[in-house]
């Protein structure tokens, strides 16, 4: 279903981005850096022609990055819920807003239609979304560029986690790397453009997935 005026993007260059998907929070946050950030990016998008892929909502930093955009003469492509509709938390202004049934269906969907995710900071959503994509790439789903845009060491502690997971084995540290972090746009844009997906298995020991294997054989 979709609300809105027709869907005509600007014309572009050949580059490959296209769209790019923000998570990010239905709060603005306490640091107003959060908010500035938001704005930035989506002013930034509109700019370079590139599309915003979002949650649909018009609340918190989803809010602000979709208003950024519009501000600026940029398309705004936004997924959600019914059941976010009902709750009268869905962004009526954008270029196109697409209602569906699910928050699984939102993912696929979103999927689809971005070329790259960006998450901004947020709460157990916007984890559960970057992380599902970045699960998707690990299982040889989807091959598309994954970024952590940072505001006032948001995403550190995060980054911290992820060492600790190669660390102690339960990642590789190829797809560790296979992903980016940092706080400039300009740096953060040009990694997406150039990106190569990295070619790391998903099991650490080809030992332990030979047995495994035998195992899932015997039952």
């Amino acid at each position: 279903m979709f609300i809105g005026a027709p869907f005509l993007l600007a014309a572009r260059d050949n580059r490959r981005m296209k769209t790019l998907c923000v998570y990010c929070g239905s709060n603005a946050g306490n640091d107003p850096a959060y908010a500035a950030l938001a704005r930035t990016l989506g002013a930034r998008l509109a700019i370079d022609g590139i599309a915003l892929v979002y949650g649909g909502g018009n609340v918190g930093l989803m809010g602000i990055v979709a208003d950024a955009v519009l501000e600026h003469g940029g398309d705004v492509i936004g997924v959600i819920p019914q059941q976010l509709v009902d709750w009268e938390v869905a962004h009526k202004g954008v270029t196109r807003l697409e209602i569906v049934d699910s928050m699984h269906t939102r993912k696929a969907r979103m999927f689809e239609l971005s070329d790259g995710f960006v998450a901004l900071p947020g709460g157990f959503g916007t984890l559960d979304e970057m992380f599902e994509m970045l699960t998707w790439r690990q299982l040889g789903l989807g091959r598309k560029p994954c970024a952590f845009l940072d505001g006032n060491g948001f995403w550190q502690p995060l980054m911290a986690m992820l060492d600790t997971m190669v660390r102690e084995r339960f990642l590789h540290a190829e797809q560790r790397a296979d992903m980016w972090h940092g706080s400039d746009i300009d740096t953060l844009l040009a990694w997406m453009r150039d990106y190569v997906p990295a070619q790391a298995d998903k099991w650490l020991d080809e030992k332990r997935r030979s047995q495994l294997k035998l195992t899932s054989e015997d039952v």
